[in-house]
């Protein structure tokens, strides 16, 4: 028995201190390192509720159905909302309508069709350019070109171009990226079965890459309900309620501009906070609705 015990002892290893020690440094190292990042999650969640619950506090209390239900009257001097709500959801269908067949096109075309050709590289540059430079900058050569030379007036249609050349890099980008996702054995398995190359895109491809196009108009959309810079040239300063034909060749502010124009030039901070409160549930219900579409286009 003490020969067995023996021999098992000679065939275990030998644990030096080094060893030891060694050990200890990589439980201390992970542990400081597991507390560094849940503390950076942790410091990142509580930025979000700290920030969403400002807003709420300083934006509820003030948020009132004669806010949101009617328009600014400087006779009655009341101050309503319900115009630039009505604007925000025209500037966002509009947009919309126009970009999301353009680039969910031009994405096919990149990932499908061009190859690594150098047009294909040209386009990619072009839109890694476009999705750097400053809105500002956009909101300027918009106002020159859509206003001033095609004579388009202030509004919807000429904010809505705007904003359609502004996001159009954010989905050509990660549609690309949810089109590279797929396996190309679905592709082949398509190809094998008799399948035409668009009949193999429209059937195979893209509902398996719905996910990533939801994405890319998320986050289209987050920068539309977002975006003032831009917007202040091309879509106006105009509080009037108008119709949606109205509204493309009128002044029509959205809920950011507004923002900005009660905010900073009549000082009503508390109407503002009220229209970040809208803001966000507007925000919150578009995302909501957009994933819900996705799982109806994934059971189609």
């Amino acid at each position: 028995m003490s020969a067995k015990n023996s021999e098992l002892s000679a065939d275990m290893p030998v644990v030096s201190d080094s060893d030891k020690n060694l050990s200890t440094r990589r439980k201390i190292w992970n542990g400081n390192a597991n507390f560094w990042l849940y503390f950076c999650s942790f410091l990142t969640v509580a930025l979000l509720v700290f920030l969403i619950g400002y807003i709420c506090y300083r934006g509820i209390p003030h948020l009132t159905w004669q806010l949101i239900s009617s328009q600014t009257s400087h006779l009655k001097h009341t101050i309503g909302i319900l115009p630039n709500i009505l604007n925000t959801i025209y500037i966002i269908i509009i947009t919309m309508v126009i970009v999301l067949p353009i680039s969910v096109g031009a994405a096919i075309y990149l990932t499908e069709y061009a190859g690594h050709t150098k047009l294909a590289n040209i386009i990619e540059f072009a839109t890694e350019t476009l999705s750097g430079i400053p809105s500002i900058i956009y909101g300027l050569v918009a106002m020159l070109i859509f206003i001033q030379l095609f004579g388009l007036k202030q509004g919807i249609l000429a904010g809505g171009l705007t904003l359609v050349i502004m996001i159009m890099p954010v989905i050509i980008r990660t549609t690309q990226e949810s089109l590279k996702t797929v396996p190309d054995s679905y592709r082949e398995g398509a190809l094998a079965l008799g399948a035409g190359k668009w009949h193999m895109i429209r059937t195979v491809v893209l509902p398996n890459a719905i996910d990533g196009i939801v994405t890319g108009c998320i986050l289209g959309i987050g920068r539309i309900v977002g975006e003032s810079a831009a917007l202040l040239f091309t879509a106006g300063f105009g509080l009037v309620l108008n119709s949606f034909a109205k509204a493309m060749q009128s002044s029509s502010a959205t809920l950011t501009v507004a923002l900005y124009v009660y905010a900073s030039e009549r000082g009503e901070t508390d109407v503002a906070f009220s229209i970040a409160v809208i803001l966000m549930l507007l925000t919150f219900l578009i995302n909501w609705l957009a994933k819900f579409a996705a799982k109806k286009l994934k059971k189609v």
